[in-house]
């Protein structure tokens, strides 16, 4: 899959300061609205939060991917994050979250979603990608190490 064409540099944070769970969806909606015409930053929360509502997107090993679909989008759209510190994300490990990957889709991109969530958790479970993800000095060097993974 060509990330390239989900996350930009502009939407990939590394050491975030992320007090809590909300205070990071909160920023995912910050950045990703822009590169969602029309889309509020509140709507993207919403959409993520409402989906964390029915279960965590914490997949174990310090990763989320919290996700949600847009109404009102017309294409999709990513952020990743790190964290300075790991957070509580309710995983299914019960271990803190210190790698996030939020992902926004259309709403009527059902089989697209679920590809392309697959695809995403492929590349987070590469463990060479990880290391190299939790050691990037800059967020340029994270989105770098995220779209080019392992190969």
């Amino acid at each position: 899959m060509d990330f390239t064409l989900l996350l930009s540099p502009d939407c990939t944070r590394h050491a975030v300061a992320g007090s809590s769970k909300k205070k990071v969806l909160e920023l995912i909606g910050q950045l990703a609205a822009p590169r969602l015409h029309g889309v509020s930053d509140f709507d993207v929360f919403q959409s993520i939060l409402q989906r964390e509502q029915l279960g965590s997107t914490g997949i174990g090993m310090g990763i989320a991917i919290p996700h949600g679909r847009l109404a009102t989008s017309s294409k999709p759209a990513a952020v990743l994050l790190t964290l300075d510190t790991p957070i509580d994300f309710d995983a299914i490990d019960n271990q803190p979250v210190d790698i996030i990957f939020a992902l926004l889709v259309p709403e009527d991109q059902h089989e697209q979603h679920l590809q392309t969530l697959a695809a995403i958790a492929h590349r987070l479970h590469d463990k060479k990608c990880l290391r190299a993800m939790r050691n990037a000095e800059t967020d340029l060097e994270l989105y770098q190490m995220f779209i080019e993974g392992s190969d």
